[in-house]
Formats: structure tokens, sequence, C-alpha cells
């Protein structure tokens, strides 16, 4: 078994996430450690009286100290261990896309903890796979893993980014980290349930591209045939190219990013060249106020934000801003007009997601019915342990 650099003991009080399987110990639930300053690397946590808990990687300075890959006493921490969890991973991604599928060409592999590879994700696009790293623990791991995922598929890139906040967080290395890959020399072709699309997998949002919403796309676009469409919050346009594939008759597309619009529009030109699709660069709050100002309405609206929460401090505000746009595109439906509306913060609930909705309706003065649900498709996966990994939520919704 492989030797522990410390022990961590909590507070009283503070194991009860930790026996339950959430990976994640904050430093102010940490009572004291052994030796005082251990070093960056493995550590047993217990409670505080003494009691066994498990096995996981210290960050020394960050506020997320420790993520917890174990809680066997028998399993060591070592290499072996998460080369059994992406063996597990990649299995999983095989049953769900075996190799007769061609239609889609593109998946998540690695999904952070929700996988037992807290800090890790890994997204396929094609011939080419796009890592972030989020722990700086992992990095001795890394190599290995890497040459792992090499073997299990024809890969010609490999990007390996590390991600922004963790930077600062965890005190990563971005270009050691970047150093660990070999990136392709462009964008980066790949399908969609029948759509083209191509990828920034160096310098896009995510890994390049928002995999997350591949099954809502194709749900949404069934009912876009002879609506006209706003998508707000669009990014390179994934949702209007689904959507003008579907027969929709006037798409409008949203989104601050002059790159990801004019990836957007070639994407919209590639895949439905007649469909009438026009991008525009602008902040989504006051273009729906200017909507309004105006009476301009739409037949389905799609909303699609980014993160507004990355903290428990911030929830409420970050509530009352995703009220505030779905307020918006409320007052802009036509009569029988719909708005599929998602969230990706995984610190609000979809309870919390309805609740907010439901004011939102309220403040409209319409008739609201949901009628569908969405959330994250199963290559990634959402463990009963973890909360904030069910962080994709999202409603459609028919208005009167």
């Amino acid at each position: 078994m492989t030797a522990s650099l410390g022990r961590i003991f909590l507070k009283p009080g503070r194991d009860r996430t930790a026996r339950q399987g959430h990976p994640w110990i904050f430093s102010g639930a940490i009572a004291r450690l052994e030796p005082d300053s251990p070093g960056a690397g493995p550590v047993e946590i217990r409670s505080a009286d003494g009691a066994w808990l498990g096995r996981g990687l210290y960050c020394p300075n960050a506020a997320l100290a420790v993520r917890m890959y174990t809680w066997r006493e028998d399993e060591p921490l070592d290499p072996s261990l998460f080369a059994r969890r992406l063996s597990a991973a990649l299995a999983w991604r095989k049953q769900l896309f075996p190799a007769a599928i061609t239609d889609t060409t593109a998946c998540r592999l690695a999904h952070a903890e929700a996988d037992g590879l807290s800090g890790l994700i890994v997204d396929r696009y094609a011939d080419v796979l796009s890592v972030r790293v989020s722990a700086a623990g992992l990095l001795p791991f890394l190599p290995a893993l890497l040459r792992q995922l090499r073997a299990a598929q024809p890969v010609r890139a490999v990007v390996v980014e590390a991600e922004p906040d963790a930077v600062e967080r965890e005190g990563l290395d971005p270009a050691a980290v970047a150093a660990l890959g070999d990136p392709p020399p462009g964008p980066v072709a790949f399908r969609e349930n029948g759509l083209d699309f191509t990828a920034d997998v160096t310098a896009g949002q995510k890994t390049g591209f928002f995999l997350d919403q591949r099954d809502n796309r194709a749900r949404v676009a069934r009912w876009a045939a002879g609506r006209r469409v706003l998508s707000a919050y669009c990014y390179t346009g994934a949702f209007e190219a689904a959507c003008a594939r579907a027969g929709a008759t006037d798409i409008l597309g949203l989104d601050t990013s002059a790159p990801a619009l004019e990836r957007a529009a070639e994407h919209a030109r590639r895949n439905a060249p007649a469909a009438r699709v026009v991008h525009e660069r602008a902040d989504v709050p006051q273009a729906l106020r200017r909507f309004r100002d105006a009476a301009r309405t739409f037949d389905l609206i799609i909303l699609d934000p980014p993160r507004f929460v990355f903290s428990a401090a911030q929830l409420d505000r970050g509530l009352r801003a995703y009220k505030d746009i779905n307020l918006l595109a409320l007052k802009l439906l036509t009569p029988g007009g719909l708005l599929a509306t998602f969230s990706c913060s995984g610190l609000v609930t979809p309870a919390s997601f309805r609740e907010m909705f439901r004011w939102a309706a309220a403040d409209s003065g319409r008739r609201v019915r949901i009628v569908e649900t969405f959330s994250q498709p199963p290559d990634h996966p959402i463990s009963p342990h973890i909360p904030e990994s069910e962080y994709l939520k999202g409603l459609l919704a028919v208005v009167e």
C-alpha cells in the first residue's frame, strides 16, 4: 500500500459529506494535519475522533484543500487506481458510441468527479482529444493517463490545458500542463447528430464546444419547423444549425463573442445553406429589453447562458439574473410560443431553477406550462453523492 505523506483530521461535525461519498474537502473543515505541513500529494483523511474516511490528494493553500479518490482502506491511491477509473470511463463511452455510429463523432470520455477522476475532463472530437485539468495533485499521474488515452483509440493530437480558475486557485502552471500535449494546427472537424461542426480546442470555451447540449439540441430542434427562432447566448451556433436543418423559417443568434459568431455563421452555412440565419453581437439582457420595447416577438426562444453562479455567495444574485432573462423571454413569445431555458451552474439545483422559473412565469402575467425537462447526456454522468455534478438542467415551456 502506498504510504501517505500525511494525515488530515477534520473538525467535529464536518465529515458528513465525506462519509457520503462527496470528494471535496475545503480548508475550513480541516482541524489539524500530521505532520504540521505535509506537502502536496496523497493524504489520509480521518474524522475528528480519528476514524478512517478515505484517501485523497492534498493541495496546500487552496480553498478546495483535498480531493478524495477512494473511501476504501485497502485501496492505495496510486497510478493503478487512476488507470482503473479511466478504463471504466472509456468502457462506458464505448457502449454509448460504438464504432458503427458515424453521425456523432464527439463525446466526453471522462467527466471528472462523476467518473471518480476529480479534476480531470477529457473530450474527444473525432481523432483529437481535449483534456482539461483543474487539480494540481493530478499532475504526477497525468503522463500515464495520457498514454492510456492514446493507446485506447486512434489519436492524431492531444490538447492539454489547465482550467483558468485552477491556475490561481491551485498554482497550476499552464505552460507546463500544455507541454504534455501536442495540439492540432487548427480547428477540428467533427459530427453531431448528422450535423457538421468545427471546434477550436485550443482557444474555445470549455474544451472547444458544448458537448453537453448534444441531446437537448436535437430535442429542441424538433419544435423548430415553421417557427421564428431566437437563440440567446448562442456561442458557435449549434442550436441554430439544428433548428435551421429542422425547418425554422428565421433564426437570430445573439452572443458577445465576435469569433464565436463567425464560427456560428459558418456552421449555419455548412449545415443549412438555404436557411435564413442572422447572427448579431449583443449583450443578451440589453437585446431582450430592446426587443420588448420594439414589440418584437418570436415563436421559439432558446436561453443557454454561461454559468451565472460560481460560489454559494453568488447564488441569490445568479438566480435573479436567471429570472430576469427568463421573464423577458416569456414576454417576447407569441401565443403558443416555446421557451427552452437552461442553466449550467452546478450550484443551482433543478429545484431552485424550477422555483426561479415559477416566479418568472408569475411575473410575466401569462399562462405558462412546462412540457419537457432537460438534463445532461449519459456521457456526462451524474453522481448521486455529488449534487454539483448535476450541473445542466433545463425546461421547455409553452406560453398562451
